[in-house]
């Protein structure tokens, strides 16, 4: 099924603004709130004999997709699509944090970042080499996680004190135990396969506190796909996410201690709630050298995350300052002090 939203007052394709959180038209201006958009405006067309073909009502040219693909655009006319069978059923998000920041804002913001790296080569800064930004939902699975830690270990205080000439050293043996109740909230971890992981997590954090039940319009005018994981199959990334968060305040409760050895930690970790959630983010490709480089932007936040290029020289160059503001920094020490420097 493919789903296009016609403006009431022109008949146009209408997309989702970031700024207004409206549908709008982009040939009239028009703008809908996405509760009360009328229903007879909504274009739905379903061929049970299409698999992944499908046809923009706007032109009537053939769409193909990958299997993951659930909002794209007409590749001629340019009409954002939604493929409304891939995001029912099963398929069906419960969640999704719109877009905030509108294609000209991530513009801007990616520039501005680029031009705070100190060692990255001076030509990555200037001219226009952004060759794509795509507004994409990337489809993530939210945790919500109960756990319980069981901890044993062997903790010692030590105090030395002085009588006479001899000096003594006292040591106090205890028996500690910890049996701990844990919860976590909203933990992510991205569902895409063709996603980074490591890019994907340090996105991080976004704010759940926007969260929105989902709804198609949202959608309209940007990217999204479906899940490729299911959400038993990222849970052991969920828990390899949270254990050093869990060993961390296991530590914080153990405190004031010379030594600690532990003789027993048990962590088990259980799935509370999961919510099959869309996250914004906009993906950067980037021309510099003859290669490409993909940064990903945070569509809610706008935190860049990427490894721009290191310019050999700037490194040299910073060492090089380092060096010579250490040797001005000892000199003039052991001059103060009435030594020698040489």
């Amino acid at each position: 099924m493919v789903i296009q939203y016609k403006c009431p007052n022109c008949g146009s394709d209408m997309a989702y603004d970031s700024e207004s959180g409206h549908l709008s038209c982009p040939n009239c201006g028009r703008q809908d709130d996405i509760e009360t958009f009328p229903e007879m405006n909504i274009i739905r067309k379903f061929d049970p004999d299409e698999a992944k073909e499908y046809h923009c009502e706007n032109c009537g040219a053939v769409i193909l997709t990958e299997a993951e693909t659930t909002a794209t655009h007409c590749s001629f006319c340019g009409a954002p699509v939604l493929l409304a069978d891939r995001l029912t059923g099963d398929l069906a998000p419960a969640k999704v944090i719109p877009f905030t920041i509108s294609k000209e804002e991530a513009v801007a913001a990616f520039k501005k970042w680029t031009k705070n790296g100190r060692l990255t080569p001076r030509g990555f800064t200037s001219g226009d080499r952004i060759k794509k930004m795509t507004g994409m939902y990337v489809p993530f699975w939210l945790y919500d996680i109960e756990g319980k830690a069981d901890v044993a270990a062997l903790a010692t205080r030590v105090r030395s004190y002085t009588t006479g000439d001899t000096i003594y050293t006292e040591t106090d043996f205890y028996d500690v135990r910890r049996e701990l109740d844990l919860s976590y909230l909203k933990v992510p971890a991205d569902a895409s396969e063709k996603m980074d992981d490591e890019l994907m997590d340090k996105l991080e954090p976004y704010n759940y506190g926007e969260l929105k039940d989902f709804k198609m319009p949202y959608l309209a005018g940007y990217l999204a796909e479906k899940y490729d994981y299911d959400d038993e199959a990222l849970f052991s990334r969920i828990e390899s996410k949270i254990v050093p968060y869990i060993d961390s305040y296991i530590g914080s409760t153990i405190s004031g201690y010379s030594t600690v050895s532990y003789t027993q930690k048990q962590i088990h970790t259980n799935k509370k709630n999961v919510y099959y959630t869309l996250l914004p983010v906009w993906m950067v490709y980037y021309d510099f050298d003859n290669k490409e480089h993909t940064f990903a932007m945070n569509g809610q936040t706008g935190k860049v995350v990427g490894k721009p290029p290191i310019s050999a020289f700037k490194v040299i160059a910073w060492f090089t300052a380092i060096a010579a503001s250490t040797f001005a920094i000892v000199k003039a020490i052991s001059f103060a002090v009435g030594g020698v420097f040489w």
